[in-house]
């Protein structure tokens, strides 16, 4: 899978929300953004890195940047893991990962020595023209929402 690079485009995307709205990248033209992939809502990982995002909301929010996490859930699982951890910010259902796909987020991993196709945890800054600044592949959870603050307040 191609990796997307600062300056490249973002890649377009419609897709349902946990409400079930449609939530189209076209929609945050005009400010900063920061997209997320992840893997399954609710797991440990997936849950540190929503919740940490969460924490750092308003100093993004204060830094202009709007926050939409991807994974391959549905819109119900989605609803219930933002409800259940009060995270406020737009989880969007890409299950047929083509999206993480066009993103560079999907791909081979292994665990246990299994390999299998899967979402790369990875996290992307978007300007307010589309085209992305930062991209981080293979990103910690603990360290999608610093890593952007950071690229933020060096710009």
């Amino acid at each position: 899978m191609p990796r997307l690079e600062p300056g490249d485009t973002a890649p377009s995307f419609a897709l349902s929300d946990q409400n079930g709205a449609k939530v189209k990248l076209s929609e945050f033209k005009g400010q900063k953004l920061l997209v997320y992939f992840y893997p399954k809502a609710g797991t440990s990982g997936c849950t540190k890195q929503a919740c940490n995002i969460r924490d750092h909301r308003q100093y993004l929010t204060d830094l202009g940047v709007a926050v939409v996490g991807i994974s391959p859930d549905q819109p119900e699982q989605l609803k219930k893991f933002d409800e259940k951890y009060s995270l406020g910010f737009p989880l969007l259902s890409d299950p047929d990962h083509k999206t993480a796909e066009r993103w560079g987020a999907w791909g081979e991993k292994s665990m246990y020595g299994k390999k299998y196709e899967g979402v790369i945890r990875s996290s992307f800054l978007v300007d307010e023209k589309g085209h992305v600044t930062h991209a981080w592949y293979k990103i910690k959870p603990a360290d999608t929402a610093p890593k952007a603050t950071a690229a933020l307040e060096a710009a």
